[in-house]
């Protein structure tokens, strides 16, 4: 019987993680099923361009894993019984369960309201591609002169309001943010980011919290009103509410707790990467939720099932950071270098030049999917563990 992989969530981390595992098994010994509600990739790291009017290449996961042993189910994820290792999927034929061997968990996260009055009635996100799309459909009814308030300034936050402003520079953008704009990164990285906005025209209120958002804008802790005709909230993320629902050991955000392998620490059949999981980083603390975490996750969690599967060495854990890359529109951006544990360096990169960087950062993030058995030599090798089960409790 062949050992079955379930990989729940087609994102960054989820479809990395199956097309790894498609190059490290032998196909005659395993069935990997990529279990997603959209029958496409979304490229979430360009959220905030499809929000403001582009148009995003389209990617059908049918088509990206067609001939690679992966098969897609597109299905909506219900429930979790990981002690039957069992998967309730609501799917267009109907509701039905899949059960697994292993269970890869990518289910990512969507924006979180942090519990402030008003923001599920009165703002709008871009977590995800519906969300960016009604987005997108707000601004275009939007007249000359309407305020777009953008709450929230990290990445997220950042790029979203630059690229309204770049897109729609008869509107009036404006940015809350709790601490200082960019505070977070370099001196010449934050001055750059202050130049950008002066240059785009964007208002900031730095040192800000918001109490409550009501239909024309939004009221701050100390009383006072921000009017906007449209409030778009960045101010965080959280993680799908499934993992949670099951006996799976998660952490107080719902993550799921995994150890340096990204295996779960109460269930050794289940592994948890991207946004979804609670997973030691370069100095112990965790990693932070993002593409840039997503992917090495996903890498690092396929290759270590696939090791414990063929009784091979599991690698290292080697997960570490690069860069932070911000968009500023399509002609400006910041590439702020960062030590492994995600400290700013002095040194960055702005301008044109950055958001070159950016782009090719972000295809080459987009390639990596599209392409799930073209990275790296295909080294398919046969499962050697009679019980593979215990194999994986190794």
């Amino acid at each position: 019987m062949k050992h079955r992989i379930v990989v729940l969530g087609a994102g960054y981390a989820g479809a990395n993680a199956a097309g790894r595992l498609a190059k490290r098994l032998h196909p005659a010994d395993v069935e990997i099923d990529l279990v997603n509600a959209d029958p496409e990739f979304v490229e979430r790291v360009r959220m905030h361009q499809l929000a403001a009017g582009q148009e995003l290449k389209t990617r059908a996961l049918a088509d990206v894993f067609a001939g690679t042993g992966v098969r897609v189910v597109p299905a909506r994820v219900t429930a979790i019984d990981v002690d039957r290792k069992v998967v309730d999927i609501d799917a267009a034929d109907g509701r039905r369960e899949i059960t697994y061997d292993t269970l890869v968990y990518a289910l990512g996260s969507a924006a979180a309201d942090c519990g402030v009055p008003g923001v599920a009635e009165h703002a709008h996100d871009i977590a995800g591609k519906q969300s960016a799309l009604r987005v997108r459909e707000r601004l275009a009814g939007l007249g000359a002169g309407a305020t777009v308030l953008v709450v929230g300034a990290g990445l997220t936050g950042i790029e979203a309001a630059t690229e309204v402003a770049e897109a729609r520079p008869d509107l009036e953008v404006a940015l809350v943010a709790r601490g200082g704009l960019g505070d977070w990164l370099s001196a010449k990285a934050q001055q750059h980011l202050r130049k950008a906005f002066d240059r785009l025209g964007i208002t900031v209120h730095e040192h800000t919290d918001i109490a409550r958002v009501e239909p024309t804008g939004a009221v701050t802790i100390d009383g006072r009103t921000i009017p906007a005709r449209m409030t778009l909230w960045t101010a965080g993320f959280a993680v799908h509410p499934i993992a949670a629902a099951t006996t799976l050991r998660v952490s107080a955000t719902g993550q799921i707790v995994v150890d340096d392998t990204m295996r779960s620490v109460s269930h050794p059949d289940v592994y948890a990467v991207g946004d979804a999981a609670l997973a030691p980083g370069a100095n112990g603390e965790p990693l932070r939720m993002s593409c840039a975490s997503g992917v090495p996750s996903a890498y690092h969690a396929a290759d270590a099932i696939a090791a414990r599967l063929t009784g091979r060495k599991i690698p290292g854990n080697a997960i570490g950071y690069t860069a932070q890359c911000i968009s500023l529109g399509r002609r400006d951006a910041v590439v702020q270098w960062v030590t492994p544990d995600d400290q700013p360096k002095p040194s960055a990169v702005t301008g044109r030049a950055a958001a070159r960087v950016k782009e090719f950062i972000c295809k080459s993030a987009a390639w990596s999917v599209s392409h799930p058995t073209s990275m790296l030599p295909s080294r398919r090798r046969h499962i050697t563990a009679t019980e593979p089960i215990r194999a994986l409790t190794a």
